[in-house]
């Protein structure tokens, strides 16, 4: 099962809506997905559930792991690796100070 490491650098990490971009991105695949805080440690959660994401209390800072498994799983883990390295699409205008 192929699988990503990623450092968010989101300063609002996957809370509200970076965590709905987050699972937007990996429900557009038909590959099971599967998320980590590796920080914190616990369980995978499915990363196509907005509030199994948000339950893992990722914050800015934080490793997670994601894997997934099934056809599109190599796409599935370039979408979710350019939505983090693009910092969620984030421009700051909409972040408060």
């Amino acid at each position: 099962m192929p699988e990503i490491s990623i450092t968010i650098q989101h300063k609002a990490g996957l809370h509200l809506r970076p965590a709905a971009m987050f699972v937007r991105t990996a429900c557009r695949f038909v590959t099971n997905i599967l998320v980590r805080n590796d920080t914190r440690g616990g369980d995978y959660k499915n990363a196509k559930s907005t509030l199994s994401v948000m339950q893992l209390g990722v914050n800015q800072g934080h490793s997670i792991t994601v894997r997934a498994d099934g056809p599109d799983a190599e796409a599935a883990l370039e979408a979710i690796r350019h939505l983090t390295d693009s910092n969620f699409e984030d421009t700051g205008a909409d972040m408060p100070a």
